[in-house]
């Protein structure tokens, strides 16, 4: 419920009366003595969702655009015909002119936003090196960035071009500053004990996780920018939704900076595509509901010129975010490649030595290297196997190439697959296993890319493992 006082001009105030008479509405009315201009001051209760009707009835009335007048929110109010005026007025929307106030305020001055996004572009740069959840989330309650979001969208709805180019520009020039923030940040570390010497922020699942975006994080954004849109409009959970619109540029801003420091374009590349594409997205969503829910110019004329103008920023916002997209559809495809021949490997390496019968050999882990960029650039997979043997057992020279020849025909992929054995001593009957160890000879063949070692093999940039139970049992001999 909202509270209005209006004061009303000289020679308007039957008008005025009748049309909140016309209205069901209840009031008081005062006799104004401080301003010649105006005769009396009208104060009356209604729903939030009808004073943008009430407003535009009044201004027919005779109410000037020079007039005071204020919205106020209420408590309670205490009226018998209260009821009557909730379904004369139903819904929740405000009205523009409280739309455009609460834009105006959660834009703050550029020190006070500067200031608040450069210590969030801090607080997130230390989170995503220290690969703290948490600390990126408290990071992100810094953030001041839902206010240019929301006035950019209002400033267009509501034809203020300042506004619009206010909310524009603080969006796009605080991002920049925090990519370059999280660049200087990124280097002085560098250059202090605070982070280990030759770190690899990619293996950072805090950074890979922004260096690997997909459509899920478009949903994110364009979610986003809808909750801002609504909690602005309703006037509820605004810090809240603040957050995630935080979370959705933020981090990713930190991300691209610390690809610019340490000197992984890759990195800084794709992050700063994140960036842009949740920056398109929020400001979209939130442009097309303010649209969708009815806000207008407060002058009828400049509609049709407002209408034009909030047609051609849809269509040009969604051609870049369709664009971007490429990349994420490129980035989901073959990251679901790889994940799916992932899973198969292991399943068919698994079901090989299940199969094979293979004499005192077991199976102990089974790792896939195969990462999207490997698509992009025509690499083969490669599958490591970690195999277990009886130390006195003679390995089968042909291990690898048959588990080879087994990817190869089931996946329809060609492979690299390495081999490494673990030996071990069993003692007998009561399974006490005496030693166990490893050896770097070399004892297998090499065939078809696919490489049988004694020893442990490489895994440095293992990225999936799948892990088979390591208990020790006698095997019963067999032939090949």
């Amino acid at each position: 419920m909202r509270l209005i006082q209006v004061l009303v001009p000289e020679g308007a105030r039957e008008s005025v009366l009748e049309a909140l008479d016309d209205q069901g509405i209840d009031y008081a009315l005062f006799d104004e003595v401080g301003r010649g201009d105006f005769e009396a001051m009208v104060q009356f209760p209604v729903p939030e969702s009808g004073v943008e009707q009430v407003m535009d009835r009044l201004r027919d009335a005779g109410v000037r655009g020079d007039s005071y007048t204020i919205v106020l929110p209420t408590e309670t109010v205490v009226s018998q015909r209260l009821a009557a005026l909730v379904e004369r007025f139903p819904g929740l929307r405000i009205s523009r002119e409280e739309l455009y106030a609460r834009a105006e305020d959660l834009a703050p001055a550029n020190s006070t936003f500067f200031a608040f996004l450069l210590l969030s572009t801090v607080i997130a740069t230390t989170g995503l090196l220290l690969d703290s959840a948490a600390t990126i989330i408290g990071a992100m309650v810094v953030a001041p960035l839902m206010g240019p979001a929301i006035s950019a969208s209002v400033g267009t709805i509501l034809d203020d071009q300042r506004m619009a180019s206010r909310g524009v520009a603080l969006q796009v020039t605080g991002l920049i500053a925090a990519i370059a923030t999280a660049a200087v940040m990124g280097w002085l570390l560098q250059q202090t004990v605070l982070i280990p010497p030759g770190l690899d922020i990619r293996t950072i699942p805090q950074v890979a996780e922004r260096t690997s975006p997909n459509f899920l994080s478009l949903f994110l954004a364009l979610g986003s920018g809808l909750a801002g849109a609504i909690s602005i409009m309703r006037g509820a959970g605004s810090a809240l939704v603040g957050v995630a619109i935080a979370v959705a540029l933020v981090p990713p801003a930190a991300t691209s900076g610390l690809g610019i420091a340490f000197g992984l374009p890759g990195v800084a590349i794709a992050a700063a595509v994140l960036v842009l594409v949740n920056l398109l997205a929020i400001n979209l969503s939130a442009l097309v509901l303010f649209f969708l829910s009815g806000f207008r110019p407060l002058e009828a004329g400049q509609f049709e010129g407002v209408k034009a103008s909030v047609y051609s920023r849809i269509v040009v916002v969604a051609i870049g975010i369709a664009v971007l997209s490429l990349v994420l559809a490129a980035v989901t495809w073959t990251t679901f490649q790889t994940e799916s021949y992932a899973q198969g490997a292991q399943a068919e390496t698994q079901q090989f030595f299940a199969e094979a019968n293979v004499t005192g050999v077991e199976l102990v882990d089974v790792t896939v290297d195969y990462q999207p960029p490997d698509i992009l650039l025509g690499n083969e997979p490669r599958v490591n196997v970690l195999v277990g043997v009886p130390r006195d057992l003679q390995v089968p020279p042909d291990i690898a190439q048959r588990i080879d020849d087994r990817l190869t025909a089931s996946l329809g992929r060609p492979v690299v697959v390495r081999v490494g054995f673990v030996e071990a001593q069993v003692s007998g009957a009561e399974g006490n296993a005496s030693s166990a160890g490893s050896t770097s000879s070399v004892s297998g063949a090499y065939r078809a890319n696919s490489v049988q070692e004694r020893g442990l093999p490489s895994r440095a940039e293992t990225r999936r493992r799948t892990t088979v139970p390591t208990t020790w049992r006698p095997a019963i001999p067999t032939t090949l």
